[in-house]
């Protein structure tokens, strides 16, 4: 009888509770900032172009073999506009391909990629989930703003700063004091004083 009346105790108290459980997909639960979404490419506002130079690298590394793309050479680097010599020309992820192992964000020398906080790229048709460059961009540029991505450029010299500001701080406390003339020794001071007995018998 006492068992039972705990488990409905129990029963009326979970009952009170307030649930915890979101009605998805009318509700959403905020995503924490290292949630790992679908891979997304990423957008230089200052010269007006994508950071990928279509090296392949990622395509190559790639261990489900979901990306493609080509290159071609940058029109703004031959109007001295862009530092990148080449461009990516055509881009494509199958996002229902991917696994989300970063491995394609590790390998990129340009941070061109990033892993988004896409999550929600349901389709009713099996290759829906094929985004193309200008998806793939819309995509990082989103993530850049929700994230506050800083530009690699901006990144490295800030590293740099900071080394050169351990540097100097560094040199300066195991930096010599000053030289001071040292004063001579009482002991010596008394022998230019008294003479040897030697000296005085001369």
């Amino acid at each position: 009888m006492l068992s039972i009346l705990k488990g409905m105790l129990m029963t009326l108290r979970t009952s009170l509770r307030k649930p915890v459980t979101a009605q998805y997909p009318k509700e959403h639960l905020p995503l924490m900032d290292r949630q790992v979404g679908f891979p997304a490419l990423t957008w230089d506002a200052d010269v007006g172009e994508p950071y990928c130079v279509g090296c392949m690298v990622c395509v190559r590394m790639c261990p489900t073999q979901c990306m493609s793309g080509t290159m071609m050479d940058n029109p703004l680097h031959a109007e001295g506009k862009s530092p990148r010599r080449k461009m990516i020309e055509e881009f494509e992820i199958n996002l229902g391909r991917c696994i989300l192992c970063g491995i394609c964000v590790e390998v990129c020398n340009f941070d061109a990629i990033e892993m988004s906080h896409e999550h929600e790229i349901s389709h009713f048709a099996r290759n829906g989930r094929r985004s193309d460059l200008p998806v793939l961009l819309e995509m990082g540029k989103k993530y850049q703003a929700e994230s506050n991505w800083i530009p690699p450029a901006v990144r490295k010299a800030a590293i740099a700063a900071e080394k050169a500001a351990a540097v100097a701080l560094t040199e300066t406390k195991e930096a010599p004091a000053s030289d001071t003339p040292a004063a001579a020794p009482a002991a010596a001071a008394e022998e230019t004083k008294e003479a040897s007995p030697d000296e005085e018998a001369k």
